[in-house]
């Protein structure tokens, strides 16, 4: 690896609370590899408000709707299977959230309030509740190298880039359970109500209520090929396309995400 590439950084910015004390109320987020850092930066004159440790390889940061909390992603390869987590108005580390099986976590996004993250090593993609301090949901794509990630404001769409197999998986939510009815009952069927079936009146798929659940319901998902190492991508203001930066053959993909082609 060389200097350059030990040297990137992984930039958000934030706004915190008025109640930030020394931590500017719009900051500069930056992760220094080399030094195992997380920089808080003053964007008015550009000077560093602190440096705080996360973890053995940083790659990614995301920070919190309200701006008081950063995510870092400890990568390794796929060695580790860390998420430092930041308090930005304390400017201290608070722990470490362990992924488990889900290693190599990378691209980070934050929506609906949870930390939404890849698993390079697991060819996956999951979320971690904070309310609960859980990981809530887990969506296997089957991708070599999951590498970044987007989750559009509702959380029904899921867009990822897979490094090695040179794709872009989007992922739909749909309404229903997972895997569908039983043969020959259309989907929200009554419960019949016989032997191992759920209490009558609730619907398949739906939990109490008749509503799904915020990630309930069974996932669509859609491979599109792009260029050899998709990498880094970012979607337009209107949802309409995901440009691709290829890094393996120095392209850009442009990906019609209605037509998903």
């Amino acid at each position: 690896m060389t200097q350059r590439s030990l040297l990137a950084i992984s930039l958000a910015v934030l706004t915190v609370g008025a109640c930030a004390q020394t931590t500017p109320k719009t900051s500069l987020l930056a992760l220094s590899k080399q030094d195992h850092t997380l920089a808080i930066v003053d964007p008015a004159d550009l000077h560093i408000v602190a440096r705080i440790p996360v973890g053995d390889d940083p790659h990614e940061v995301v920070a919190s709707a309200d701006g008081a909390t950063a995510y870092v992603s400890n990568y390794g390869f796929g060695a580790f299977h860390t998420l430092a987590v930041i308090d930005l108005l304390g400017k201290r580390q608070v722990k470490f959230i362990d992924l488990g099986a889900l290693r190599g976590p990378h691209g980070l996004d934050f929506k609906q309030g949870k930390v939404w993250f890849t698993a390079e090593a697991a060819k996956a993609i999951g979320s971690y509740d904070p309310a609960t301090d859980k990981i809530d949901w887990i969506m296997g794509t089957g991708q070599n190298r999951t590498h970044m990630v987007y989750v559009f404001p509702d959380a029904k769409r899921i867009l990822t880039t897979n490094v090695s197999s040179a794709t872009l998986s989007i992922l739909d939510r749909t309404e229903g359970r997972a895997g569908g009815p039983p043969p020959g009952m259309p989907p929200n069927a009554q419960s019949p109500g016989g032997p191992g079936d759920p209490p009558s009146g609730i619907r398949l798929g739906m939990p109490p209520g008749g509503m799904p659940g915020p990630f309930g319901g069974d996932w669509q998902q859609t491979v599109i090929p792009v260029g050899r190492g998709s990498e880094g991508f970012d979607v337009s203001p209107d949802g309409a396309e995901a440009w691709v930066a290829n890094a393996g053959d120095g392209s850009i993909s442009v990906v019609n995400l209605t037509a998903k082609k």
